[in-house]
């Protein structure tokens, strides 16, 4: 990517980032995707969750006692570009739980199927309460 554009990225408080259509930087190479270090659980899923789906995501953040600025998504198929982390959490909602060394993994429908499905937020919760033991 250009420096330029990098600029423009960092001018903009823009830390993590991903480049959609890739045919338009033919010379991109695949680099390790970094998170801040204030970044305490990365949410997993094959798509951006909806603005119906931010309150469910809110509260189980807020049992978790943490705070949406400590969550960052990452689309399903950009985890195995992720490098160093400090990361607490990992959720993997609607896709395939993968093992990251030292990090707690939960695993979930998606969040759009959870709404109606008290069985599934109940299961959640006990991964969640399971850490705590």
């Amino acid at each position: 990517m250009p420096q330029q554009a990098l600029q423009f990225l960092n001018e903009m408080d823009i830390s993590v980032w991903q480049v959609r259509q890739t045919q338009y930087f033919p010379t991109l190479e695949a680099n390790t995707l970094s998170v801040p270090k204030t970044c305490q659980l990365l949410f997993i899923a094959p798509a951006i969750p909806t603005d119906r789906d931010a309150f469910l995501f809110g509260k189980v953040l807020a049992s978790m006692k943490l705070i949406p600025e400590q969550a960052l998504f990452l689309p399903s198929e950009s985890l195995e570009y992720l490098g160093e982390h400090h990361l607490t959490w990992c959720w993997f909602s609607g896709v395939a739980p993968t093992e990251l060394e030292g990090v707690r993994a939960l695993s979930s429908p998606l969040l759009s199927e959870m709404h109606t499905n008290t069985q599934s937020r109940r299961d959640l919760w006990r991964q969640i309460c399971s850490y705590d033991h």
